[in-house]
């Protein structure tokens, strides 16, 4: 299940990609657009200020705006910094691989072999897909209401 953090963090790259070319947004206007509390908001955007995606201003006219194209900024880097693993089990992850205490043999496993394909699925859909291409879903699903 996708987390709170990541899903947060998720709208509120989808809001500043929207505002891409415009002043920067403030904390407390992303956070009542998209009704996210504005504490955990804070926490979530500096995540992302230190991952490289985000770039602050202080003072009159400060906030927050993309530091990268949202074509640039995709769903596995999102939950990787806000979640850590992408695998729903230790022994499946790429980046956080740890061996599972109860298993006699990794090579032999059904489920691990299992995950690692639910794993490889997941990675192949969320390192495709981009902010942008969330933002291109909203307009056509829009569109078609």
């Amino acid at each position: 299940m996708l987390s709170k953090k990541t899903k947060y963090a998720i709208k509120a790259l989808v809001s500043l990609g929207k505002n891409v070319g415009k002043p920067p947004i403030q904390i407390s206007k992303i956070a009542e657009d998209e009704k996210i509390p504005k504490k955990f908001l804070e926490q979530i955007l500096l995540d992302l200020r230190n991952a490289g995606f985000l770039y602050s201003k202080k003072g009159a006219g400060g906030g927050y705006n993309l530091n990268k194209d949202p074509k640039e900024i995709f769903l596995v880097q999102v939950m990787r910094i806000t979640d850590g693993p992408i695998a729903m089990v230790p022994c499946a992850s790429i980046n956080f691989y740890h061996k599972c205490e109860e298993c006699k043999a990794e090579t032999t496993c059904g489920i691990r072999s299992v995950f690692i394909d639910v794993r490889d699925a997941s990675l192949k859909i969320l390192s495709e897909t981009s902010i942008a291409d969330i933002i291109d879903r909203e307009i056509g699903l829009i569109a078609h209401e």
